[in-house]
């Protein structure tokens, strides 16, 4: 499979209504399409992906996008997490978000909004306010408010078999929860 591949699948305008709003049908179509190159890409099986703008794009969707698709309510969906970032991280040092629409260059700092560190959430904020996606940018300080209350996503817990504090417990059962 090639990077542009990824990025025709996952920017097809079919599927972007469930960027978000996934479905199980849509969760099932990721999983059978592109588990194995996701699993390569966990391998670091991916030489070269990260040498383009659009390529280093569809590296972040596989590691930090498909797995939350593929693996939606286990463990496996945060696993190369931090794959993405690096991706991500180097990525943007050699510019290659400059090269890339709005809407694709959002896809490629997602993974600090997804990360439970605080610098990554504070880096996150900054990289979407920088590029003045205000929408994005909502999203990222609500996350980021939430590892900055409990150091982390009390939403995760339970796949992550991490328990609750009394505190996430209590705001989980609230109305102000995110349990996306």
């Amino acid at each position: 499979m090639i990077p542009q591949s990824v990025i025709d699948f996952w920017f097809d305008k079919a599927n972007r209504r469930c960027w978000f709003r996934s479905t199980p049908e849509f969760d099932r179509r990721i999983r059978h399409r592109f588990e194995s190159l996701w699993e390569g890409a966990r391998a670091g099986e991916c030489i070269g992906w990260d040498s383009t703008p659009e390529g280093a794009l569809a590296l972040v969707i596989v590691l930090d996008q498909l797995p939350l698709n593929m693996f939606r309510g286990q463990a496996l969906a945060f696993a190369t997490e931090a794959q993405s970032r690096r991706v991500a991280d180097r990525a943007i040092a050699a510019g290659f978000d400059q090269h890339l629409a709005d809407e694709r260059k959002a896809f490629l700092y997602m993974p600090f909004m997804h990360s439970e560190e605080l610098a990554d959430q504070d880096r996150a904020v900054a990289l979407f306010e920088q590029a003045g996606l205000v929408d994005n940018l909502r999203w990222a300080r609500h996350h980021r408010s939430i590892v900055r209350r409990f150091g982390r996503f009390p939403h995760r817990n339970s796949v992550l078999g991490r328990k609750n504090t009394l505190e996430e417990s209590a705001w989980l059962d609230s109305e102000e929860a995110f349990l996306g």
